[in-house]
């Protein structure tokens, strides 16, 4: 009985130390899921603010991945969400029809 034991024990220890090396041997690599990168949500720049005249506070959020801007802001108790804003249109827009105006230049 006593060297059933011993036998049993010296080939669970067989298998433990293969399976020590096994993970010693095996190269530490990460693979990306290329689908989860595809969908990873934006980087964002967050500002707060206050309401002029109000009594409630904003936090300005610009998505720099997506070029969107939105706000979220705290209305007696409540959350308030403003739907996003393309930022590509407005740049596009402001510098096709708007060049010179709004802007005071050297010579004013």
């Amino acid at each position: 009985m006593k060297s059933r034991t011993l036998w049993a024990l010296v080939a669970l220890n067989a298998v433990l130390l293969a399976v020590l090396v096994g993970r010693w041997m095996k190269p530490d690599t990460a693979f990306a899921n290329q689908a989860a990168a595809a969908a990873r949500p934006g980087d964002y720049i967050m500002v707060p603010a206050e309401v002029v005249g109000g009594n409630g506070a904003v936090v300005y959020i610009v998505d720099t991945t997506n070029n969107q801007l939105s706000a979220m802001a705290l209305d007696n108790d409540r959350l308030v969400n403003m739907p996003p804003i393309d930022l590509t249109r407005v740049f596009e827009r402001g510098a096709a029809g708007g060049a010179g105006r709004g802007v005071r230049g050297r010579n004013d």
